[in-house]
């Protein structure tokens, strides 16, 4: 078996990152039970969703370590997940202000500020956008699409890979994997902008609720669980990780990748849980501050 075959540094990093993933599990789950009684039901869910993402990435990444052939599935399961959770993360900002109502109430005047990242970060000139219904619905929009097309691709791409049509490091024009690859990069850039459009204009109103920081965890999140990865499985796939046998170069670039995520995805989660532990009963009783320079506050 693989753990047989280790020697013993090798055992004792398998044994302390599994350790590793069953405390984020015990974390996640202590908080979740925190957050259920501390917290109103209609934000209960969504802070729930956020919060899952660290463990359940966590949790893909050790089983993917110990059973090697099944990283195609976890990787996918957690891409999935997360796809879900961007979606949640948009809704949490709308909940926080009060829902939709109360939302455009606040900014009946204002605007928003598309030209920022990771779409239109460089075309300045691009208009301001009133707040509208209509705006806020294509917000939404933009990443229940992820959420919706994310888990059909990754259904196709098993579909391919279970008859041997997609191979996931063939990038090929010919293959399927690059085609299906960059129609899910394109897909995350638009949800990722979506969610940075709203956080632009919320993180002033809502700094009194810890949102910034609950912005750059989910950014992590992102940038580790995608980027990382992403030029890790470059690195190996160009033999530039060298290869250790009985690993080809390929399967040790995904063993570094959910190694370095299970203790990534851990340190997320213990830091989340001192993010969002707190007493949000006394939240809604707060006027937080004023939005950004320019537009007019408008209290509901």
């Amino acid at each position: 078996s693989l753990f047989a075959g280790l020697d013993l540094p090798g055992r004792f990093l398998f044994a302390t990152l599994t350790l590793m993933t069953l405390i984020a599990i015990l974390v996640f789950i202590e908080e979740a039970v925190y957050i259920y009684r501390k917290i109103p039901s209609s934000k209960r869910s969504i802070i729930i969703w956020i919060n899952a993402a660290a463990p359940v990435i966590s949790t893909t990444s050790c089983i993917g370590m110990w059973v090697p052939r099944s990283t195609m599935f976890t990787d996918f399961t957690a891409g999935i997940f997360f796809a879900i959770v961007i979606h949640k993360f948009l809704m949490m900002m709308i909940k926080e202000c009060g829902g939709q109502k109360v939302l455009l109430r606040r900014f009946e005047n204002g605007r928003f500020t598309i030209s920022t990242g990771p779409c239109c970060c460089c075309c300045l000139c691009l208009p301001r956008v009133p707040i509208t219904r209509q705006t806020l619905f294509w917000l939404k929009l933009g990443t229940f699409q992820f959420a919706v097309f994310r888990p059909v691709l990754v259904f196709l791409s098993i579909v391919l890979w279970t008859n041997g049509n997609y191979v996931l490091y063939n990038l090929s024009p010919k293959g399927p994997a690059l085609w299906i690859s960059c129609f899910i990069g394109a897909l995350t850039l638009f949800a990722l902008w979506a969610v940075g459009i709203m956080f632009r204009k919320v993180r002033i109103l809502l700094k009194c609720k810890n949102i910034i920081p609950k912005f750059a965890l989910y950014q992590f999140i992102v940038i580790l669980n995608h980027l990382q990865t992403t030029i890790i499985n470059i690195f190996a796939t160009q033999k530039i990780i060298p290869c250790a046998p009985p690993l080809s170069s390929t399967a040790r670039g995904s063993y570094i990748a959910q190694q370095l995520l299970i203790m990534e995805m851990f340190l997320i989660t213990v830091i989340s849980r001192v993010v969002y532990r707190r007493k949000y009963h006394d939240l809604e009783a707060l006027e937080c501050a004023a939005e950004e320079p320019g537009d007019k506050k408008q209290t509901p």
